[in-house]
């Protein structure tokens, strides 16, 4: 198991969720008077923790319930505000690769695409983006059938458990 220090932890927080939160912030008033748009870059992580990803994932799940909650406040106050939220997969970088190898079988996602489906998002003002899109069908899993959800997570690790004694 790895494990993180707090400073560690505060920093990933930081990163991806906090920053996120001033951003909208700053940017709303002048979001409002233009009925202006906010893309949210996610991860399946945020959506469907796995093994190793305890301080990441409880980050991008922050992420997914601020941006959901602000989406139903505007709703009701009826503020014309688009926000998307777009779940990505593992990308083809090396730092994420390095960050997974020896812990998944995941195949890395190509760049380029996953920024063309963030950018159609965003111009179509979809409320969600999955990139690969059966990522979409692994979320509903995660609410219809979470046993079998389990499952499917524990094929993706690369990780040998010992006979039982």
């Amino acid at each position: 198991m790895r494990v993180r220090s707090s400073q560690s932890t505060r920093w990933l927080m930081q990163v991806n969720f906090l920053s996120y939160v001033q951003l909208t912030s700053s940017a709303l008033p002048s979001l409002t008077d233009s009925k202006g748009s906010l893309v949210v870059v996610s991860s399946l992580l945020g959506r469907v923790p796995t093994s190793f990803s305890s301080p990441y994932s409880a980050a991008k799940f922050a992420l997914d319930s601020f941006f959901s909650s602000l989406r139903r406040e505007l709703d009701v106050q009826e503020v014309n505000v688009a926000i998307t939220m777009c779940v990505l997969g593992l990308r083809d970088r090396a730092s994420a690769a390095e960050g997974v190898r020896g812990i998944t079988r995941v195949k890395a996602t190509p760049g380029p695409k996953a920024a063309l489906a963030v950018i159609r998002g965003g111009a179509t003002r979809a409320s969600g983006v999955f990139y690969p899109w059966r990522f979409h069908l692994l979320c509903l899993l995660r609410s219809w059938m979470p046993h079998s959800r389990a499952w499917f997570v524990r094929q993706e690790l690369n990780i040998t458990t010992p006979p039982a004694a």
